[in-house]
């Protein structure tokens, strides 16, 4: 299965934190990487976002549709979103619009086994693969890429 991490772009400060919304810089940042990746993921792919506006914000860039699921929102636990995404059996890939830190320990937790407090930069995208190879299941780091290189 191939799991796609996509941290919000640049938001806005201040409170509530579910309601901050993207900034100028934020919103072209989402817009790069969502044009990038709708020409690189299969029509199958399974959107899921966290309920905060900037995540949201970040989703539409994307021009498909999205779920929104409370597991993947700010303060999420590794567990919550690997199961949200059905993490390493779902039979579609899978992209989550999330938060910090946990995309960051998500990513370490599936390269590493630990969950690290890996950094994602903001508009940033992990993309992960898990393949069996002669009965050994393995992750594979397939790309991570910014906003500012797309």
């Amino acid at each position: 299965m191939d799991l796609i991490l996509w941290r919000h772009a640049e938001a806005e400060p201040g409170e509530p934190d579910l309601g901050r919304r993207l900034t100028s810089k934020g919103a072209k940042q989402a817009q790069r990487i969502g044009t990038w990746l709708d020409a690189r993921l299969p029509e199958s792919t399974r959107v899921l976002v966290s309920p905060a506006e900037r995540a949201q914000q970040t989703a539409l860039a994307l021009g498909r549709a999205f779920h929104t699921q409370a597991e993947v929102a700010p303060g999420a636990s590794v567990a919550s979103v690997l199961a949200c995404a059905g993490w390493p059996d779902a039979r579609v890939p899978v992209l989550v619009v999330g938060h910090q830190p946990v995309l960051g320990m998500v990513a370490a937790t599936l390269l590493t086994g630990d969950a690290l407090a890996w950094s994602v930069k903001k508009g940033a995208v992990w993309w992960l693969s898990n393949r069996v190879r002669e009965g050994n299941a393995g992750v594979v780091l397939r790309l991570v890429i910014g906003p500012d290189l797309v």
